[in-house]
């Protein structure tokens, strides 16, 4: 049987790639929510998330050419945010280190709402890898063995990773 939403997806891709920026932005629509969780569960802020998200959606359409399969588009793109929320993680922690050292700026936090969530504080127990392994999988529906290609690592570790993840949280939640 013929896959027409797959189909018509990696033709998006194609046009994408050819610096079609209206088949981007399809492309993009169709997966921002997911992009916006990840990245928030993985920088704890929605600012930090806001920037993340936009700084991998401009890497990904300068980028769009050095695609190599149109069908790996989701999972090239979430590689791409998991590498800029590290990069917004190590500034952010830059960022807050100086302004201690210099006590001089009041931080004006952002109420996140999102904190006061029994899943969220469940979530923020794991470590970085457990985090990305468990977003990957809950935010970006993927399989061990996706999961395992984005991040380098054997598939039975990533499954052992994400049941001790879950176990953590199970119990946090307790």
């Amino acid at each position: 049987m013929f896959d027409y939403e797959n189909a018509a997806q990696t033709e998006l891709v194609g046009r994408a790639k050819h610096g079609d920026a209206k088949a981007f932005s399809r492309l993009y629509a169709q997966i921002y929510k997911e992009l916006y969780r990840f990245a928030l569960y993985m920088t704890k802020h929605p600012q930090d998330a806001e920037d993340a998200v936009s700084e991998a959606v401009i890497a990904a359409f300068e980028n769009m050419r050095t695609l190599k399969k149109e069908e790996s588009f989701r999972s090239w793109m979430f590689t791409i945010l998991n590498n800029q929320c590290k990069k917004v993680m190590r500034l952010g922690k830059k960022e807050k280190a100086r302004l201690t050292e210099t006590s001089t700026y009041e931080i004006a936090a952002e109420p996140d709402y999102a904190q006061w969530h029994d899943v969220r504080r469940a979530f923020d127990v794991l470590d970085e890898e457990e985090r990305m392994i468990v977003a990957f999988s809950v935010f970006g529906g993927y399989k061990s063995e996706e999961i395992a290609r984005l991040l380098d690592r054997n598939a039975a570790t990533v499954r052992s990773r994400k049941s001790r993840a879950l176990e953590k949280m199970r119990s946090a939640l307790n």
